[in-house]
Order: C-alpha cells, then structure tokens, then sequence
C-alpha cells in the first residue's frame, strides 16, 4: 500500500518545547499543516526515482511469511525466505527457484505483475487525495521526540465531502488520528476505525462491517527516504454475498538502496546473490 498538490500555506509555527506543549493552532492551521503534508505523501507516492530493496514480513491469521522485496522499473519483484517463520524447506526453495526460472523465462508474468501494481497504485493515489477534503482535522496534542516536532489530529468525516469513486466512499465512514512530523513535512502514522457499516454499490458489491480498523506507520528508513514499516487491517464485511475477514499485519524492515534503473532481471539476480551469502554464511 511513493507531487500533484501545491503547498498550501505557511504557517507562523507555534514554539515547542520537550515533551507535552500547550502550543494550539486554529482550524485553519490544522486543517493547512495536515494538506501540506499530505502534499508532500502524494508527492513521494508517485516517486519511483529511489528504488529499495527490503524486507516484508507479512502476518495473517493462518499463514506467516517473509519475503524480500526489490522495486524496479518493470514493477517489484519478491522472493519467499520464510514460512511461518522456519527457513524454507528443499522443496520448497526448489520450487521457489522455479517459479524465478519461469519469470525470466516468460516476461509477460512481470508485465502482468507491474499492470497489477499500477492499478492498486492508482486506487490508492485516488484516497491519498481526497483525504485533505474527506476529513475535517482538529489537534489534539504536541510533543518533541528525537527533536522533531510532533502534531498529533483528530479527524472526521467532512459532511461536504462526496465521494467521486467506491474507493473513496470508505472515508464517509472513517474517523481517527493522524501524527504529522511537523519538522520533516511528513505523516508518521494513520489510525482510522470505520464508525458504521460502509455499502459499495448499493450493498451488491460489497460492505466493510462497523469497527474495522487499520494502522498505517512509516519513517525515514535512510537516504532521506521514507517508507511505510508497519501496516495492521482489521476489517470484516462481505464482498458480492461472501463474508470476507481483513486481517493482516506487515512490517517492513532492512531497506537497502537501489540504483534506479534496475530492471527485473537484474532483480532475480540481486534475490539469488542474497541467498548464496546467506547460505554460505550459515555453514
């Protein structure tokens, strides 16, 4: 789940100082600093400039895996390391050095990969800008950590806000807190629970289920860039007459820098490199 929006406003900052402050900002503050940076989200969103290599640690209710990422050109491409946290078995990287076989072999496979990423990318561009109109932003607190300036707002649902897709009709719905790095221009972390049931399509399609919840944190993970760590969705609804259950974490961790231009084959090259020196430093 990398810009369009100008900067909106400078703001006459208030001073703060360790810890918790009573420093205040007036709606129009709040609601500006929060655009501002969101800008600077949508911005990074659509950079694909500064290509990283990491790891994803993905958790569900029945299934734990670890796989390490490398972005490209041609879309990410992803190698299984773990299962449930037990290094893979023979058959299973056997078959997992198949399935990066038929990869070079066949191009259509990452073609078809990177169509699929460019469209979750542009379901998500679509929310990340509506949220300085979907949501109507008040501070609640402010504190120094590590000498950046933290603001942390609650926000609802804008009543003047209408939803132009289904994609952004869950946000009617959402309430929550969002933390901005006031001194980096960044948001830190997302907090949103659904405050009733949201249908898509007249309930046909779809409904998320009152009380689903998810958790979005990220931080500069070198190089000046920053990435999303750490993602939690709790989320239960039906999706065309089905009962459907969200749950899901994801960490990501390790980042590495890449040049840009590395294309997927240069990728499978860099994943198999990996695991030779992780092999051979196991013996």
């Amino acid at each position: 789940m990398r810009s369009l929006l100008p900067l909106l406003l400078l703001l006459p900052w208030s001073a703060a100082t360790n810890g918790q402050t009573a420093a205040t900002l007036t709606p129009v503050q709040a609601q500006a600093l929060v655009e501002r940076a969101l800008a600077t989200e949508l911005r990074a969103a659509q950079d694909t400039t500064h290509p990283m290599r990491y790891q994803l640690r993905k958790v569900s209710p029945r299934l734990t895996q670890t796989k390490e990422i490398v972005e490209t050109g041609d879309g990410a491409v992803a190698r299984l390391l773990s299962i449930n946290d037990a290094p893979l078995s023979a058959t299973d990287e056997r078959r997992e050095q198949t399935r990066l076989d038929e990869l070079l072999r066949n191009p259509s496979r990452q073609r078809h990969r990177k169509l699929s990423e460019d469209e979750d990318t542009t379901r998500a561009l679509k929310v990340l800008r509506a949220l300085p109109v979907a949501f109507l932003y008040q501070l609640e607190s402010t504190t120094v950590d590590a000498g950046a300036t933290i603001r942390v707002f609650s926000f609802k649902p804008n009543p003047s806000f209408t939803p132009p897709d289904l994609e952004t009709q869950v946000l009617t719905e959402m309430a929550g807190r969002i933390f901005v790095d006031e001194t980096h221009g960044r948001v830190t972390r997302l907090e949103g629970t659904l405050r009733n049931d949201v249908d898509f399509g007249w309930g046909i399609l779809g409904r998320l289920d009152k009380g689903g919840s998810m958790v979005i944190t990220q931080g500069e993970v070198g190089g000046g860039q920053w990435r999303i760590v750490h993602f939690k969705m709790a989320m239960s609804g039906r999706v065309l007459f089905k009962a459907k259950v969200f749950d899901t974490e994801e960490e990501e961790s390790g980042f590495v820098p890449l040049p840009a231009g590395v294309g997927y084959e240069k990728a499978i090259e860099i994943l198999r490199e990996g695991s030779r020196s992780k092999v051979q430093g196991s013996q």
